[in-house]
């Protein structure tokens, strides 16, 4: 399976979420920045608020696509153990101390002007545009749960079938898409992958 674009993607997510068109203690939480352009789609289709969780992927030094670890939205550090062995503490901490900088500029900045969020006894559709190891939407995972909703459904495009197993023990349903055996990277299962900037992300979110 291949999408267009993040906005075809968040269409037939859409679709496997119609269950909760309209549902009035339902809410769409999406990652930034790529995750919010898929959650405003499923947002507007199925006529639910939107808002975001600001994780950070904590990357190998060096090589820092891949990650092997993440940041929970109050700064805790969730680690595959043992890539984090592999490593100097110092760069692992000069690479948390950034990305946390990077997470709280991005809190104030999309974030700016509304209400806190209130997930308490809500359905919660926590939505990226994929993922690769995990490790992000676990600590995602982590930040909406210390928030006592009441379901937590994980819903992404496209996931590799051990990270998508990896989570289901976290969330009560993980919804993806498409889960081949060989995965690489999310942007190859996509014709259009372009980034995202600050700019779109602060109007997507802004939209009513």
């Amino acid at each position: 399976m291949r999408f267009k674009d993040r906005e075809d993607a968040g269409r037939k997510l859409a679709h496997e979420l119609k269950n909760y068109d309209g549902a009035k203690d339902a809410v769409v939480i999406a990652l930034p920045r790529g995750g919010v352009a898929v959650g405003r789609v499923i947002a507007d289709e199925l006529h639910l608020p939107i808002d975001i969780v600001v994780p950070r992927k904590l990357g190998a030094p060096g090589h820092e696509e891949y990650a092997i670890g993440a940041l929970v939205e109050s700064g805790e550090a969730v680690w595959n153990e043992k890539e984090r062995g592999r490593f100097e503490p110092s760069e692992l901490e000069k690479i948390v101390h950034r990305e946390r900088e990077e997470a709280i500029r991005r809190l104030s900045a999309y974030r700016s002007g509304r209400q806190p969020r209130d997930l308490k006894g809500k359905t919660v559709l926590l939505v990226d545009d994929g993922m690769a190891t995990g490790y992000t939407l676990r600590a995602a995972l982590r930040t909406v749960r210390s928030e006592r909703p009441g379901k937590i459904v994980v819903a992404v495009p496209v996931g590799p079938p051990d990270a998508v197993a990896s989570l289901s023990s976290e969330a009560d349903e993980v919804i993806a898409l498409h889960q081949p055996m060989s995965f690489f990277a999310i942007g190859e299962f996509y014709d259009d992958f372009r980034q995202v900037d600050d700019a779109a992300v602060i109007d997507m979110l802004s939209r009513p």
